[in-house]
């Protein structure tokens, strides 16, 4: 019997080494196919002088559309000395580039700028959007060099949204008259989650739908829908940057990519885990958490990128 027993025990341990060697073989396996998968899928990237056309649709206050505002001219603004910077985030985008055209660095730099602003505040096309709707809204801007972006007001509903997703980014046919054919334009649109679902689309400036349900932050800007707004649209210009025609740099399937700031969901600073940002910046004041400075002295949280050089999620703090 004792014999019986020891063969036993020799036996479940020599099972429980092969099943964690398999574990660790399947992991590493894993982990280095997850690498490969985030590549560059040789379709053509924005590049050279881009203007962000902003399409508001919607009741909007003027201090709202300032935040947005500042943080679109933050990309560029020479006036934002203090570090970390908004526009220090956007230089991880120039590394994409680089890689896409190592032999080209100047023809693949990109600079983005705030073009024009259109405002819809009389809901002209109703209070429950489409996809096929937001592409319309998204055509009333500038279609040459441009990324448009459609941002709707707390009281409109459009398809998807809280369900699957706080904002897309996508293109377009557009009619070129001078070539007489149809080229693509980007677009990208974000609502406003205050009131729909703040836990899903204002996180972590909200508590969260699911999970740990640690205490909210303080919103930098004291508007938790603007606050959120910002982080989609700025993951939203990053994707679109690196991806805007569903053929350049992102991981795993082609109809659900992860790209520049998706593959690295909930990541805002060191520290970051499942429930926890990160650890940000607090304002001394106002106590709002931040990683970066803007325009006209605003303070924003933007989310990490994936630094496709080092293959790891890059934070400014």
């Amino acid at each position: 019997m004792a014999s019986f027993v020891a063969s036993e025990n020799f036996s479940i341990l020599l099972l429980l080494i092969i099943s964690l060697l398999h574990l660790a073989y399947s992991a590493r396996i894993l982990s280095e196919s997850s690498d490969q998968l985030f590549q560059y899928h040789k379709g053509p990237l924005l590049t050279g002088k881009i203007s962000i056309n902003l399409i508001w649709y919607g009741k909007f206050k003027p201090s709202q559309r300032a935040i947005v505002t500042d943080f679109i001219t933050s990309f560029t603004s020479s006036k934002v000395t203090d570090q970390p910077s908004v526009a220090t985030w956007w230089q991880t985008i120039d590394k994409y580039h680089r890689l896409a055209n190592p032999k080209k660095p100047a023809h693949s730099s990109l600079t983005v700028s705030l073009g024009s602003q259109l405002t819809d505040d009389t809901y002209s096309l109703g209070k429950s959007l489409t996809s096929q709707y937001i592409i319309r809204l998204a055509s009333k801007g500038g279609q040459r060099n441009a990324i448009n972006v459609v941002l709707t007001s707390t009281d409109v509903a459009v398809e998807g949204f809280c369900s699957s997703k706080c904002g897309t980014h996508g293109s377009a046919r557009s009619a070129n008259v001078r070539s007489r054919k149809s080229d693509k334009f980007a677009y990208i649109w974000v609502g406003n989650s205050e009131t729909q679902c703040p836990g899903q689309c204002a996180w972590p400036f909200h508590q969260p739908i699911y999970g740990p349900q640690s205490p909210p932050l303080v919103a930098p800007n004291n508007d938790v829908g603007l606050d959120g707004m910002v982080i989609n649209l700025a993951s939203l210009l990053a994707g679109t940057a690196t991806n805007p025609f569903g053929n350049g740099y992102f991981q795993g399937p082609k109809e659900a990519p992860l790209e520049a700031a998706s593959a690295c969901p909930g990541i805002y600073a060191k520290g970051a885990y499942p429930g926890y940002a990160g650890d940000l910046l607090v304002d001394p004041t106002s106590g709002a958490s931040y990683n970066a400075r803007g325009d006209n002295g605003r303070k924003y949280l933007l989310p990490a990128l994936f630094d496709p050089s080092t293959s790891t999620c890059s934070t400014l703090v």
